[in-house]
């Protein structure tokens, strides 16, 4: 019986690293593998479409352009927030990875870029917006068996 391979629908198993091109590492999962259904919005489209065809034990290393990675930088995700909006005894520090609630209750994460007196400046861009990324996946499984055959 031949080996299943990744479309969309599969649920899948596998180790996979994001890098800058310059070799400088943003994720992996080597410690525990990623499972998840294709499709489900786990992965990006982008990370996706890598996948498909795949079988268990096979590898698949792509470098993806920011508009099937985490999209371009955008100016408007940059943000002056009032220095009184932050609890008083907060350290803000350039760098910073903060935590931020959206009216609607979600949150959404911002990096400090400068603290000045009266106000803090704030991206809310992804960090690997505006990035080349390169993405490795090692698929481990396959399971094609809850897609409905045509």
């Amino acid at each position: 019986m031949p080996r299943p391979e990744a479309m969309p629908g599969s649920r899948i198993s596998l180790h996979f690293s994001l890098s800058l091109t310059d070799g400088t590492p943003a994720f992996d999962t080597e410690d525990e593998p990623l499972s998840c259904t294709l499709g489900d919005g786990t992965l990006l489209p982008g990370l996706e479409l890598a996948l498909y065809g795949l079988r268990p034990g096979e590898e698949q290393t792509l470098t993806l352009t920011p508009e099937h990675a985490w999209g371009e930088r955008q100016q408007e995700l940059i943000k002056e927030i009032p220095h009184s909006d932050f609890p008083a005894k907060t350290d803000l520090e350039p760098g910073q990875i903060l935590a931020f609630s959206l009216p609607d209750g979600e949150e959404t994460m911002g990096t400090v870029l400068a603290v000045e007196d009266d106000k803090v400046l704030v991206d809310f861009n992804h960090p690997l917006s505006g990035q080349e990324v390169v993405f490795y996946a090692k698929m481990l499984e396959v399971d094609n068996s809850g897609i409905a055959e045509d």
